[in-house]
Formats: structure tokens, sequence, C-alpha cells
């Protein structure tokens, strides 16, 4: 996915109402009035969050006679994870350093006490 295609996700996933739809659907596919109704803002305000999240790609939109079904499109959440995951490697080795750094202090502590006594 190129970087362009990420940002968008990001920018679709930098609202807590549009973080919420998604985890709405999540669940299984549903009707655009079934999801505006737990959020105090109006339909046609939903209706331009779920344009920003079909714009990313992070849902498909159908049209059933009068039903209009939305589901979650999971490929630019896994494009996410994996960018995530090259990050969360080096998050991992900074936070064994830190642990490694931190039984070191504890025995230096734990020596000097020793000593003092």
């Amino acid at each position: 996915m190129p970087l362009d295609h990420l940002s968008t996700t990001f920018a679709a996933l930098a609202d807590p109402t549009r973080r919420a739809i998604l985890a709405r659907l999540a669940t299984g596919e549903t009707s655009v009035t079934e999801l505006a109704e737990p959020f105090d803002i109006s339909l046609p305000a939903i209706s331009r969050h779920l344009k920003v999240l079909e714009h990313a790609g992070l849902i498909a939109r159908g049209r059933e006679a009068q039903w209009r079904p939305c589901r979650i499109e999971a490929g630019p959440l896994k494009e996410v994870a994996h960018w995530v995951e090259h990050y969360r490697a080096i998050w991992e080795q900074r936070f064994d350093r830190l642990d490694d750094y931190l039984h070191k202090l504890q025995g230096k502590k734990k020596k000097h006490a020793r000593r003092k006594k």
C-alpha cells in the first residue's frame, strides 16, 4: 500500500466517531440507520463519516431495496497492522534494553544495601 493510501487510512482512523463505527461494523454488517443510533449527531453527519471510511477503503456500502448495509473491509487495517509491526520490533528492543537497565540498577541497589549492614 503506497504511503498516501496509508495516510488516508490513518486520517480516517483519527476520528473517534469513525473508529466507533468501525468497531460496530467489526461485529457484522449493519444499516446506516442502525450505525447512527448510538451517536448524538445527525444522519447526514454519519453519512459524511461513512464517506471518509469508504474513501479510505475501510468500509463498503451496498444497496438492497431500502436497506443500505455497510460492512468493514479489513484490507487497509491489515496494511496498518503490517506498518505498525515494523515499529513494534523497535519498541520491544527498547523495552528489553530498559528492562536490562532496571535489573542492573536493582542489582547495584542490593549490593549497596548489603555494604551498609
